[in-house]
């Protein structure tokens, strides 16, 4: 299998990394190769497919976008370390696949993962996709979100975006995930110092370790 490439793409505005990732992946053949992209953005609310706009309670001005991903309505802006996964499923050493939910627990392994590199804490929760914060004054906060596009033909676009040290006022102008009340936090706030390109480095190294051993044991 051909290595994960990663590219940095720098800050960028949603709506050029969006129409990137749908070119990347309807350009791809047998030899295109995986890509991890690493970006930030200014501040925007996204839509997912299912997602009720009503859960974007005031946007205050804050542009929002409807995509393709699966999810409801989350927040980018400066301070979040955003990985995008642009990945063929189907480049197996064997028969079985990577099926979408173990691509799925695999990403939210590598946040976990991320956070305990810095000392941190988190969580998956049955049925709400993300991680949240699993001890300490923060408990049950919501501190990365998880979206993510697969289409038939087994290519992924879209990822996860992990809050390292932002605002986090815009998150009260949502009902975050579609969840009313939840709270959002960061590594900031539980009293980490980390910056985003450390943070975005070491996710993308956690998400290259676990994919690859996913592969493997898929072989």
């Amino acid at each position: 299998m051909q290595p994960l490439q990663i590219i940095q793409r720098g800050h960028e505005d949603y709506d050029t990394t969006l129409r990137a990732m749908r070119d990347y992946t309807d350009s791809r053949n047998a030899d295109t190769p995986d890509q991890l992209w690493l970006v930030t953005h200014d501040p925007v609310y996204t839509l997912g497919l299912g997602a009720d706009p009503a859960h974007v309670l005031d946007a205050h001005g804050i542009p929002v976008v409807q995509t393709d991903r699966g999810g409801e309505v989350t927040y980018h802006a400066p301070g979040q370390a955003i990985v995008y996964l642009l990945i063929d499923l189907r480049r197996q050493r064997s028969d079985r696949r990577l099926l979408a939910r173990e691509f799925v627990q695999a990403i939210e392994h590598a946040v976990i993962a991320t956070l305990a590199a810095y000392n941190l804490a988190g969580e998956r929760k049955a049925g709400a996709p993300g991680i949240f914060v699993s001890e300490g004054e923060f408990q049950g906060a919501k501190i990365a979100a998880l979206g993510l596009k697969v289409r038939v033909n087994g290519c992924t676009y879209h990822g996860v975006s992990l809050n390292v040290a932002m605002d986090l006022t815009p998150f009260s102008w949502i009902n975050p995930c579609g969840y009313a009340g939840l709270q959002t936090t960061d590594m900031r706030s539980l009293g980490s110092s980390a910056t985003v390109d450390a943070v975005q480095a070491e996710l993308a190294d956690q998400l290259i370790q676990l994919l690859k051993g996913q592969s493997s044991a898929a072989a």
